[in-house]
């Protein structure tokens, strides 16, 4: 279940090509519990859309698993729905949060990925390590929902737990899906801040970041992009400041320190598309892999016997894997932990685009509230190193 068209289309793609490799390798071998995958693709629309379209998964195809999923939107709407139907469902990236707090506390069916603000959560860490000092106005551009809210907000609260004197001069909030961010960056211009925070992370990004070069902003603005992996190829060095603290969410497709699946994944990926994936693929991967890790251990508690569905949900509960970006695994509470990787942006490589100058990993349960905690007050009581 995956977009593939609008602003999401290319992060579905990706994910769809990762999660395809994988099957592919997967097939060539023992499939999973000995049983060839076979495939069924629906698409990730508006949430009632794509809820007739899990009715046609679960009803016509009677599918083991639902695996994709981008929007957080589609998500929300979906995840009763497939609980409901007793439907395995593995979340690509779209979280049952709704401003940090958890819709679905105790799911039995459905697993999610990490949580939304963990990238955001780096990014602030890392600002505040290599930028302290250097800043005092800062500014926001962010879309106006949930995730982009509540990244700018934990931007904000890590600078105060950390002692970060600062004034907010700019904020910046942009209908999601938006192009046209003309008057934003006038307002940014004319707020003089000295570093942007911005999650944007769809095409509206490199818009913004080509506009703001064009506006000046870039030669005397510090920026904080914690998700613009997503948008790496399109992130052009004509128009991308160095220094620029870059997430790269899970997967990085340029890590020297990168597993031989990776690298063998990247090295397919440019050679078929002529392009370098982003850490979509890698969530789908996850995803599968993950799913077949519970199965087989299922399998061998029943002495070889396929397992139900709920006891292959049991015995996903703390299996680890090694995703494409790194060790992953899935908590007891189904929210996943991941690996992932941030640095500061440069110029200096050999694409057409900016790649980061130096890797910082940090494994998820150092960047996410722990099951059952408040988001708030895990950030107000942890101690972080920088």
């Amino acid at each position: 279940m995956a977009p593939r068209g609008g602003i999401t289309g290319s992060v579905g793609a990706c994910g769809l090509r990762g999660f395809e490799w994988a099957v592919e390798r997967l097939n060539a071998e023992n499939g999973i519990g000995g049983r060839k995958i076979e495939v069924f693709i629906e698409e990730e629309t508006t949430p009632k859309d794509t809820i007739r379209s899990v009715n046609r998964l679960i009803h016509l195809y009677s599918v083991d698993v639902i695996q994709g999923v981008v929007s957080t939107g589609v998500s929300l709407a979906l995840a009763p729905k497939l609980e409901a139907a007793k439907t395995l469902s593995i979340f690509w990236d779209g979280t049952t949060q709704d401003g940090v707090a958890e819709t679905m506390p105790q799911p039995k069916y459905i697993f999610r990925s990490c949580d939304n603000e963990c990238e955001a959560v780096m990014a602030s860490l890392l600002a505040i390590k290599h930028y302290k000092g250097q800043f005092k106005r800062i500014a926001g551009m962010n879309a106006s929902y949930s995730y982009g809210r509540n990244n700018w907000a934990a931007f904000q609260a890590l600078l105060k737990k950390f002692g970060v004197d600062y004034t907010v001069v700019s904020e910046q909030w942009s209908h999601l899906g938006t192009t046209d961010l003309s008057s934003h960056v006038a307002g940014l211009k004319a707020a003089k801040p000295d570093l942007i925070f911005s999650s944007l992370l769809f095409e509206d990004l490199p818009i913004f970041m080509r506009q703001a070069h064009q506006a000046g902003l870039s030669a005397t603005t510090k920026f904080v992009l914690p998700a613009a992996g997503w948008q790496h190829s399109a992130l052009k060095k004509e128009f991308m400041p160095e220094g620029t603290v870059y997430g790269h969410n899970t997967m990085y497709f340029d890590h020297t320190a990168a597993s031989p699946i990776q690298k063998s994944f990247v090295s397919w990926y440019w050679s078929k598309f002529q392009e370098y994936p982003h850490w979509e693929a890698d969530r789908a991967y996850f995803a599968l892999h993950i799913y077949k890790a519970g199965v087989e251990k299922a399998i061998r508690a029943k002495g070889g016997a396929w397992p139900s569905p709920e006891e292959i949900a049991s015995a996903m509960e703390g299996v680890e894997i090694q995703s494409l970006g790194g060790r992953g695994g899935m908590r007891t509470d189904h929210i996943a932990n991941q690996t992932y990787h941030q640095g500061l942006s440069t110029n200096k490589n050999r694409f057409e685009f900016s790649t980061l100058e130096s890797v910082t990993t940090m494994y998820s349960d150092q960047l996410q509230k722990p099951s059952g905690g408040d988001f708030w007050d895990w950030l107000s009581a942890t101690n972080f190193a920088v």
